[in-house]
């Protein structure tokens, strides 16, 4: 017997090769996202509510404009500037950081009816600090019955 005719160990049984699976199943991946979209689309118009100011009422309607800057203060005296919180000690840095070369300094404050006149003078006289020119209250309009506007 030669080298060549002596059998082969494999050679009388077939070989089988593993077949691996070639996919991912992404079925629970999609369940998971769609959940989650479902949670998203719940919760997003609930945290658009804003800060929750009451505003004072006048007849004459005062919105700010789009080119100033709008300092929102709570009922329990927080300063917000944009979407965040400013301690008012901090505040006159802050706007001047804000306004650094801009030639229009405009502060538009929505502060809540609640709160006393003289806090809201010293946050105005923080603003008249820092450079501020034109410094100017919103109020929300009056209906006819004397009732605010929703």
């Amino acid at each position: 017997m030669g080298l060549n005719s002596a059998p082969l160990p494999s050679a009388g049984k077939k070989r089988q090769i593993g077949t691996s699976l070639s996919e991912i199943n992404v079925t629970p991946f999609v369940d998971v996202m769609l959940v989650l979209l479902i949670i998203f689309m719940v919760t997003a118009p609930m945290m658009q509510s804003g800060i929750g100011v009451n505003l004072p009422q006048a007849e004459t309607e005062s919105a700010p404009a789009e080119e100033g800057l709008t300092i929102s203060v709570s009922l329990d005296k927080y300063i917000h500037v944009g979407e965040s919180v400013i301690n008012i000690n901090l505040l006159e840095r802050r706007l001047r950081d804000h306004f650094a070369g801009k030639t229009k300094k405009i502060v538009y404050i929505k502060a809540d009816e609640g709160l006393s006149y003289g806090y809201i003078v010293t946050i105005m006289d923080i603003a008249k600090k820092a450079g501020i020119e034109t410094v100017g209250l919103v109020t929300e309009p009056v209906e006819k019955n004397g009732k605010k506007k929703s």
